[in-house]
């Protein structure tokens, strides 16, 4: 776990770069360990299906985050705990979810960061029809592949470079 003293707050950075950045307006809830972390955007676009997450996410995540935009589906959700367990080993960052996840109770012991916008027993489709690197647009912001992402328990926001040290 992250020392207090090494955690970057999205307040702050509001204070610092206000002109920079942009503010997610949805209400997400946190599931997993950490609730904050950052990292360079990935993004993928689908509707209550995510065949095609596992394959992102097993390219390595090591300083990224995976945006889905999930349309705020809270029909099906898009991530379960096996899914989120193999994101975290293979690095990543943190996952939000426009949408709904699954099963949450496995993700508490998870260390790194899950946002989503709720939670729902059903499982996703597997339609393949979901879209990976494309520009999403949730909580009246776009992201791009490559944007950079802070979440803690105040905000998302988005920044089209890093600004903190590295």
């Amino acid at each position: 776990m992250a020392r207090d003293s090494d955690i970057i707050r999205t307040a702050d950075i509001c204070d610092d770069y206000a002109d920079e950045l942009l503010v997610c307006e949805l209400a997400f809830t946190d599931y997993a360990g950490r609730h904050h972390f950052h990292g360079e955007a990935m993004t993928f676009a689908t509707y209550e299906d995510n065949a095609g997450i596992r394959e992102i996410l097993a390219r390595g995540g090591a300083g990224k985050v995976l945006v889905v935009d999930g349309r705020g589906s809270r029909r099906r959700a898009l991530c379960g705990g096996n899914i989120a367990a193999e994101a975290l080993q293979h690095g990543w960052e943190g996952l939000i979810f426009n949408g709904a996840i699954r099963d949450s109770h496995e993700f508490a012991d998870l260390d790194f960061g899950v946002k989503a916008v709720a939670t729902t027993a059903m499982a996703p489709r597997k339609d393949g029809t979901g879209r990976a690197g494309v520009e999403i647009y949730i909580g009246g912001i776009a992201i791009h592949p490559g944007d950079y992402i802070y979440a803690d328990q105040d905000a998302v926001i988005v920044l089209t470079r890093p600004v903190h040290d590295l």
